[in-house]
């Protein structure tokens, strides 16, 4: 009777009767040219990604969670004209606290994390493309601070995070777009304070049904455009001003790590931040009678009849948003230091 192999052209039943004693050096083994002590090093180090991706994920998730009310209102101010044109809201909210309030009173306290469920679960796929397409698009721009200079090096480091980032966002974009759809989803102004969607399924199914593919793809391009400029600046400054700013008393400093973090955050999310509003306006049209043309066209339109600050509604509630996101993480972080003896990142965005 013949015996099954494994992957590694050795008999599974060599394999598993070596398990429990790894690692293991034998003759034959050695003969074969299969070290199992390696094999076991190199399960230990598969074990330990699937460890850090998932905890980066519960880490993710808090702080999306935790932070996902003043994201929603966020949203909501952000997208509110689009909201009147087509009758979903009454009037423009007042400011952050206004919003929270009238939102709480008129759909209840829980419908602040509206949408939070698909923004968690985009954290999975983008976070493992982005760090995947990173490395691949870091070794094209590999860039030596000490060889090539510091500015070479630094824009090295904007080219590989942009571009992992923008690639990335071509599979996770409708998620994007359910979520947007979702916390923008206020009780009907016009039809008895009855909702558009039921939920993340309801929201693929109606727009497929009115708009195809294209309508979760609408707004895609300004997405690209402020992909590059955000994730080119959160994962490009930090990594290249870290090393620079954080030495000598403030290297682990927390504090001096956390300002500098919040710092980049928010100075890359002002920066993206009216390509944000241009992309998710654009959302916003899917399934109705009258779209914008294209990324110019929303963008001529916005301002022409709203004025350039309208591109900027919204971005108090952001940088609050990246307060309480990078609060939240930081406590966290301290939890798993104490638990686990080290901290798992779970990204941003």
């Amino acid at each position: 009777m013949s015996q099954d192999k494994s992957a590694f052209g050795m008999p599974v039943r060599t394999v598993l009767s070596s398990a429990a004693s790894w690692p293991v050096r034998t003759t034959a083994n050695l003969a074969m040219g299969v070290d199992l002590s390696q094999l076991h090093q190199w399960s230990l180090r598969q074990w330990g990604f699937v460890v850090d991706f998932l905890m980066g994920g519960v880490s993710a998730a808090v702080s999306k969670t935790a932070a996902a009310p003043i994201e929603r209102v966020k949203l909501l101010i952000q997208n509110q004209d689009e909201m009147l044109k087509s009758g979903r809201l009454d009037r423009k909210y007042d400011g952050i606290v206004e919003c929270f309030s009238r939102t709480a009173k008129n759909e209840g306290v829980l419908s602040l994390w509206r949408g939070n469920t698909a923004n968690v679960i985009r954290y999975f796929p983008t976070q493992a493309l982005n760090f995947a397409f990173r490395d691949t698009y870091k070794s094209m721009f590999a860039y030596k601070k000490e060889r090539d200079g510091y500015a070479k090096w630094m824009a090295g480091n904007l080219a590989s995070g942009g571009a992992a980032g923008a690639t990335s966002l071509l599979f996770v974009y409708s998620l994007d777009y359910a979520r947007t759809r979702l916390a923008n989803d206020a009780k009907s102004a016009k039809k008895g304070g009855e909702r558009q969607f039921n939920g993340l399924v309801d929201v693929y199914k109606k727009t497929l049904a009115t708009d195809g593919i294209g309508g979760l793809y609408r707004g895609f391009m300004p997405s690209v455009a402020g992909i590059v400029v955000y994730r080119g600046l959160y994962f490009g400054m930090y990594d290249s001003i870290k090393p620079v700013l954080l030495t000598g008393t403030l290297e682990g400093n927390f504090l001096a790590s956390f300002a500098l973090g919040w710092a980049v955050t928010t100075g890359a999310g002002i920066a993206s931040y009216p390509l944000d509003t241009i992309r998710r306006r654009m959302m916003m049209t899917s399934g109705e009678a009258v779209k914008y043309k294209g990324t110019m066209d929303a963008a001529r339109q916005i301002v022409a009849a709203e004025g350039v600050k309208s591109l900027f509604k919204g971005a108090g509630a952001n940088i609050l948003r990246g307060v309480a996101g990078a609060g939240v993480l930081s406590i966290y972080d301290q939890a798993q230091l104490i638990l686990f003896g080290k901290k798992y990142k779970g990204g941003s965005g």
